[in-house]
């Protein structure tokens, strides 16, 4: 429980409700558990959570699969949420008591993981939430809108006019990097694994969907050179990686860009002979770690929810942290389509 003095922001309380795990496994490992909650320090910020946004890499990190380990035992979890400012430190002037906000998950999450009731971040951990976004929505945006733009349009280069073919388009990620493909004036073509998300993705504006199921990397060559009249992709926005990742650039015009963000498949990335061509691998971290990134991802998604541009898909929403493993094993799953958020209490 918690107790704080809305004139002064000053916490009174020492504990709150948290997901931690203790070994790594599957989604059983974690459990939910009262641990302490310091008052915020100077330049830090006392949120009280209202939802969390689940991402892949937590489910990575929790099997011990992501690229750096968890502090085990009693390791936290959780990249992304929304809440309002309940109490502040000494020097934080971004921030005062009741300010909505969103967590910038630009931070190691074994520490500051926010699966929890209340956190408390480093101001620079956090960026404003959208005016009039409510807690559910604005826990679905951040991460994967910020990965879609930083990755796609300022380090990909996306523009006009331009094919781009996105992996796991079913994703939280593929889905908002179908949009912001749309808002650039871009030509999306997903792929996904099985025939069941077609009607989907197609309704949420993909130019052509891409089955993998059957005909393997060969096959997806081949529909992107017919999709694009023999040319091939400008761009390919990748989350999977290993051997696979070598067809996706097959797949490019000459002279165009690979972006490789994630590692869904853990074995050696392999790289296409059809060159020239520039392959880039993303950390979405490293861009909203800075302040310049934080304002230009803050200013690209704000501005797409206020025109309807953008607009997360959200799969199912949980209630109550006691719901967190049921939510990690629908993401496992890879039933869902979007965003996978659990709503908090306290």
């Amino acid at each position: 429980m918690t107790t704080t003095d809305m004139t002064t922001g000053t916490t009174t309380g020492t504990t709150t409700k948290a997901v931690l795990f203790h070994e790594t496994g599957g989604p059983e490992v974690l459990s939910v558990e009262e641990v302490a909650l310091p008052a915020p320090g100077p330049g830090e910020v006392l949120v009280r959570v209202e939802a969390i946004g689940l991402n892949r890499a937590e489910a990575l990190f929790r099997a011990g699969t992501y690229y750096y380990p968890a502090a085990l035992p009693g390791s936290r979890l959780g990249y992304e949420a929304a809440g309002v400012v309940e109490a502040v430190g000494a020097g934080v002037t971004a921030y005062a008591p009741g300010d909505p906000v969103m967590a910038a998950a630009n931070f190691e999450f074994g520490t500051h993981g926010v699966y929890a009731e209340r956190v408390v971040l480093p101001e620079e951990y956090l960026v404003a939430r959208p005016e009039g976004v409510d807690a559910v929505t604005a826990a679905a945006v951040w991460l994967t809108y910020s990965t879609a733009y930083g990755g796609m349009v300022l380090t990909g280069g996306l523009g006009a006019g331009d094919h781009v073919v996105i992996t796991g388009a079913s994703s939280g990620v593929g889905t908002a990097a179908i949009q912001t493909a749309l808002r650039v004036g871009a030509v999306p073509v997903a792929t996904t694994r099985g025939e069941d998300k077609r009607k989907r993705l197609l309704e949420l504006g993909a130019a052509q969907v891409i089955t993998t199921e059957s005909g393997g990397g060969d096959a997806l060559v081949e529909e992107v050179r017919r999709i694009t009249g023999g040319a091939g992709a400008d761009l390919a926005f990748d989350a999977i990686g290993g051997p696979g990742f070598a067809r996706l650039g097959d797949a490019l015009r000459p002279g165009g860009t690979a972006v490789l963000y994630g590692w869904l498949d853990p074995r050696p990335v392999a790289l296409s002979m059809n060159w020239p061509q520039t392959v880039h691998t993303y950390a979405n971290g490293a861009f909203v770690g800075t302040e310049e990134g934080r304002r230009r991802a803050a200013g690209f998604i704000g501005s797409g929810l206020r025109d309807g541009s953008l607009a997360p898909v959200i799969a199912e929403t949980f209630d109550g942290l006691e719901r967190i493993a049921d939510a990690h094993r629908l993401m496992e799953s890879d039933a869902h389509l979007g965003k996978i958020v659990v709503r908090v209490g306290g």
